[in-house]
């Protein structure tokens, strides 16, 4: 993989023999600097140096979509921002300290008819038609429900469609499975719209996680019990009848599963 920093130094101190176009693989514009150089003005180094200094100051998205195609997969082309997605097989950026996966085993998937799903989903997301990309994106995750590009795409998908809450759905969904760079939740382009959410917030401090709903407390939904009649046998039934009532009020028992239980008592 070829380095920015290495291609503009080598162009600034040794661009007068083309020595960077060497290294970043153009090997025609290289041999061209060669013969610049024995002539009397020293074009070929001013070029270098000029070459230099634009690629140090070049954008790294831009570096590595130019020099380094293979290591990236684009996934929206347009008159915004290129954004692309690092294949997961090749080398990652250093990010924070990995935690411990708990996603599922996978299992065998038709992996043709998925990266045909995909690769549509990336095309309708190029042209910006949104919904249709999530169709194929959602096509595509009925085949591998554990498909960690699928959630970050469907993510960024739904936060450009301004549907924030599945955004973050599918973001949890991804760091659930083993998604760990959240330097990319924090300043991916298409993610703006979810970022700039009061619920965001919450999410980015819970570790980049959706807060699990926690029982409330059984005072929060229960209601003032009737006052039972004073009764001089204490009658068995009765006393079923106020446990029934019990898990009811807990939301244990459903008004259907209440009202059998408590027939087959009265009978």
């Amino acid at each position: 993989m070829k380095d920015k920093t290495t291609a503009g130094l080598l162009a600034i101190f040794l661009g007068g023999l083309g020595i960077h176009r060497f290294y970043l693989g153009q090997t025609g514009l290289g041999f061209l600097h060669l013969i610049f150089f024995w002539l009397p003005l020293p074009i070929s180094w001013i070029v270098g140096f000029i070459h230099g200094i634009m690629i140090l100051t070049m954008d790294d998205d831009k570096f590595n979509l130019q020099f380094n195609p293979d290591q990236y997969k684009v996934v929206k082309r347009g008159n915004r921002r290129e954004d692309r997605e690092f294949n997961r097989n090749e080398r990652r950026r250093p990010q924070e300290p990995q935690r411990r996966s708990t996603a599922p085993v996978r299992q065998p998937v038709n992996q043709d008819k998925q990266q045909m799903l995909k690769k549509s989903g990336i095309d309708k997301y190029k042209d910006y038609d949104y919904q249709g990309a999530i169709e194929e994106f959602k096509k595509a995750l009925d085949l591998d429900p554990n498909d960690i590009s699928i959630h970050f795409n469907l993510a960024c998908t739904y936060s450009l469609n301004e549907e924030a809450d599945k955004a973050l759905e599918h973001l949890d969904r991804a760091v659930t499975l083993g998604f760990t760079d959240f330097k990319r939740i924090k300043e991916h382009d298409a993610l703006a719209f979810v970022r700039i959410q009061d619920a965001f917030d919450e999410f980015e401090a819970n570790g980049f996680r959706l807060k699990q709903p926690t029982p409330q407390k059984q005072a929060a939904h229960t209601q003032a019990q009737p006052t039972q009649e004073p009764t001089e046998d204490h009658s068995p039934i009765l006393e079923q009848l106020q446990k029934l009532n019990e898990l009811k009020l807990k939301g244990l028992l459903t008004e259907e599963e209440f009202a059998t239980q408590k027939n087959k008592l009265m009978n």
